[in-house]
């Protein structure tokens, strides 16, 4: 499904109702209530639900992923990603939930882990309720921390995300062109 996001729950469930698997496009849902409901549906209805993390099929990201689980980069220290850009004001979802699926997806590809802890900062500049730039720190372990700088208010595009190890770095400038 390709929607204006607050229709993703409602119309998620009734495609699943109807016996059909899903694809939706992120943010999955608007809240977690949506989310429970229609991970609920899709048990009820045994249909597949599935998320658009893109990113996670990207040529770049799964060589990054190669080098991680080669222990090439040794034991990972930092993750870095900042997907800026001057783009589209949402109305009904925030920066958060526009922009950082995809980083966090990667980031929890990556470190195969879920956060000990978790810290947003966020504005809401442009209008009330509905942040414009954040950002989002993760702590996985004594030694691996991450960070997610978002925001559509940025003058410039940049999509960039940089993997520290104990003895090398990666860095994946989705903003170049790949051959």
């Amino acid at each position: 499904l390709a929607i204006p996001a607050f229709l993703h729950a409602p119309m998620s469930i009734e495609a699943m109702n109807a016996g059909k698997h899903v694809y939706v496009e992120k943010p999955f849902a608007m809240n977690r209530i949506e989310s429970e409901s229609m991970i609920a549906s899709s048990k009820e209805n045994d249909v597949r639900l599935m998320v658009g993390h893109l990113l996670q099929y990207h040529p770049i990201f799964l060589t990054i992923r190669e080098l991680v689980e080669s222990g090439e980069l040794n034991t990972l220290r930092y993750i870095c990603s900042n997907r800026l850009s001057f783009g589209k004001i949402r109305s009904e979802e925030d920066v958060i939930w526009s922009f950082a699926p995809h980083d966090i997806s990667m980031i929890l590809s990556l470190t195969g882990q879920v956060p000990e802890t978790v810290r947003t900062e966020s504005s809401c500049i442009l209008q009330p309720n509905i942040a414009d730039t954040a950002t989002v720190h993760m702590k996985f372990n004594s030694t691996l921390k991450a960070h997610i700088s978002i925001s559509w208010l940025h003058p410039y595009k940049e999509q960039k995300l940089v993997v520290v190890g104990k003895d090398a770095m990666v860095v994946f400038d989705d903003m170049r062109p790949w051959n």
